[in-house]
């Protein structure tokens, strides 16, 4: 996976754009505090996507469910 895949979403970024951009967050947080941001951003993307799969599968079970009761 490259870097470029990876920020798609910011658009048409060169890569002396992402480094600045790294090294303003670099610069703002600081060193030890980045590994505790990554950290919280990976813990909350994985309760949303958590709560997404729990709200799919209660929606598909209620489906299933719904023609057998009629």
């Amino acid at each position: 996976m490259s870097i470029t895949t990876v920020f798609c979403f910011l658009g048409s970024l060169g890569g002396t754009e992402i480094v600045l951009i790294m090294l303003a967050i670099l610069l703002f947080f600081g060193a030890k505090r980045i590994p505790e941001l990554a950290r919280g951003l990976g813990k909350g993307i994985r309760e949303f996507k958590d709560a997404t799969k729990e709200i799919k599968n209660d929606v598909e079970g209620s489906i299933k469910d719904e023609p057998a009761q009629k």
